[in-house]
């Protein structure tokens, strides 16, 4: 039996029993079954509604997994006709250390090929060379393969 199931039970145990509501325990007992089945009503209102949550937020999780597919799409590289272990399109962020303050900056593949920036907490000029190591022909790093 559920939680509504049994205050209906109770309930009717207590009509059966042809409790008397003119004693002070009849008051009492009445007045306690009262409650319960107030309480019960509430849980049971607060189960329908979380139901009804679930559903809602299953289908807003559906609907998320359609627009990530949309947006990110495969895993597959599309910019040139390697693998999907190509390295062209890694979103790899890499750490860079301040010399002069310490600070930890965070860069991707774009940002290093700059080669060069300005620390965002102390100014200080920033140079770096990254050597890209994608052996395809694809440009997305600025360099040409080296099999040509």
């Amino acid at each position: 039996m559920d939680i509504c199931e049994k205050i209906a039970y109770i309930k009717g145990l207590a009509e059966g029993l042809s409790l008397d509501e003119t004693t002070k325990e009849g008051k009492i007992l009445a007045a306690v079954i009262d409650l319960l089945a107030d309480i019960t009503e509430e849980i049971c209102d607060i189960e329908d509604g979380c139901d009804a949550m679930l559903e809602q937020i299953d289908a807003v999780d559906e609907d998320l997994s359609s627009v990530e597919e949309i947006i990110y799409g495969d895993d597959d590289c599309d910019c040139c006709d390697c693998d999907d272990d190509c390295d062209c399109n890694d979103d790899e962020v890499y750490e860079i250390e301040c010399p002069a303050c310490n600070d930890v900056i965070y860069l991707d593949a774009d940002m290093l090929a700059e080669e060069g920036m300005t620390c965002p907490n102390c100014g200080t000029d920033l140079e770096f060379d990254f050597d890209c190591d994608c052996d395809c022909d694809c440009d997305c790093c600025g360099e040409e393969s080296e099999e040509e």
